[in-house]
């Protein structure tokens, strides 16, 4: 699957890359560090391996996450995120702290 042309528009630009449920806990997860599939797998109940494979090869093509396979008696691979890809926490964080600042609805009152 290719990615359709990245739009102009920084925030559209943003929101193609990260878009789906799934994007943001995974760049959670390799804002930690390191991780080999399956151990994102467990820090993701829920995710498919389809659905992490196919994350974690955008992300790979758009300079955002790594890949590196170590030449082992049993093969290692793992996934990190590159100086482009740590740059999401400051974006994250501000998302964080924007979201906690809305407030609960009031009960009862209904959109």
């Amino acid at each position: 699957m290719t990615d359709p042309c990245l739009p102009e528009c920084g925030v559209s630009r943003f929101l193609t890359l990260l878009n789906g449920p799934w994007a943001t806990p995974i760049v959670r997860e390799l804002l930690k560090g390191s991780h080999r599939f399956n151990q994102l797998r467990e820090a993701l109940p829920g995710i498919s391996p389809h659905t992490l494979t196919s994350r974690l090869r955008q992300f790979e093509r758009h300079g955002i996450v790594t890949r590196t396979t170590y030449a082992e008696i049993r093969s290692r691979v793992e996934y990190a995120l590159t100086p482009l890809g740590e740059g999401l926490l400051e974006v994250l964080e501000a998302m964080g702290t924007w979201a906690m600042a809305v407030p609960d609805p009031e009960p009862g009152v209904t959109a």
